[in-house]
């Protein structure tokens, strides 16, 4: 292999090349499937890389140097982090920019980060934007790393509250058969939104912000009339709502306020099917400091079978149209 490229890794400590080659070598021979055309030894404290693919064995020494990066950082390595990371890789992300972003420590001491470049491109538009739109299918954590920027900003006292909104519209229910007053029709419609934040704030905090109204659960009804200040609004499942109540929302935005719209075009319960999503980024296209942000099957973080699923809908949807 006269004409081959040969590059070396060093892996700084016998703990961390055990937790990058993974039990009985079980990372490193998923790497080795990965770049095929490839040899990849490893003595001592270095992986050797090396082939007549110039390109491969620069791209298999980057996935290498990420990882170790990664795991010197606390990551521990699966097998589902480590196909995240080949996607990140071949799309040319860096995944330990990606991975390495932490966005606050959540209830249970567990850190809430992205966890694809997609959701990366997310996080950074909320930090970068008044209003930011998040569009995409279930699964990709729209709402989940909205909540996270929330609280962040209102633990860095950049905002003086939280406000989570949702259209309360029947996906083939009806409201009037379910029991109780108003708040405990629409109760089912806003759980995700508590789910979320038990996330992010033990119970204890939750329940403490919500009396003093520093976080406010509300339908999207609920918000006509008002003007909303110094606030970090998220308006949930937007594909259901109305032209007009999209219009009336986005302008309640007041003075030092962040807002994230988060939806998913493909699952539509507006009664006549015209929902305030369908051609608002034509509509709002020029306007400052407003982001829109796709998210795609391939940042699907749920069950692989949930982006197996969302990967089929997305190819049945490509062939139609």
């Amino acid at each position: 292999m006269s004409s081959a490229t040969t590059t070396t890794v060093v892996v700084p400590g016998t703990h961390l090349m055990t937790a990058l080659l993974g039990q009985q070598d079980q990372f490193l021979r998923r790497i080795e499937k990965e770049f095929p055309r490839l040899l990849i030894t490893v003595r001592g404290n270095e992986v050797r890389i090396e082939g007549e693919d110039t390109l491969g064995v620069a791209t298999a020494s980057r996935l290498f140097e990420n990882l170790v990066t990664l795991l010197q950082t606390g990551q521990t390595l699966d097998d589902t982090t480590l196909e995240r990371i080949f996607a990140m890789v071949r799309a040319n992300e860096n995944p330990s920019e990606i991975l390495g972003h932490n966005i606050l420590k959540g209830a249970k001491g567990r850190l809430i980060k992205p966890k694809t470049g997609g959701q990366k491109r997310y996080v950074d538009a909320i930090a970068n934007n008044v209003i930011t739109f998040g569009i995409g299918p279930a699964g990709t954590g729209k709402s989940w790393l909205a909540v996270a920027m929330a609280v962040r900003a209102l633990q860095a006292k950049e905002v003086q509250r939280i406000i989570l909104t949702r259209p309360a519209v029947e996906a083939g229910e009806r409201l009037g058969f379910l029991p109780g007053d108003l708040m405990a029709k629409i109760d089912p419609y806003l759980r995700p939104l508590y789910d979320a934040l038990y996330d992010m704030l033990d119970l204890e905090a939750v329940t403490r912000l919500t009396e003093k109204q520093i976080i406010e659960i509300a339908p999207l009804a609920f918000m006509r009339g008002r003007t909303l200040n110094n606030s970090f609004i998220i308006l949930d499942e937007a594909q259901n709502t109305s032209p007009e109540q999209m219009k009336m929302f986005l302008t309640r935005i007041g003075f030092g306020s962040r807002v994230v719209v988060t939806g998913d075009a493909t699952q539509v319960d507006v009664p006549n099917g015209k929902s305030g999503l369908s051609g608002l980024e034509k509509t709002l296209d020029g306007i400052e400091d407003l982001a829109f942000v796709r998210l795609h099957g391939s940042d699907v973080v749920r069950h692989k079978i949930v982006a197996d699923i969302v990967a089929a809908y997305e190819k049945s949807e490509a062939s139609r149209s």
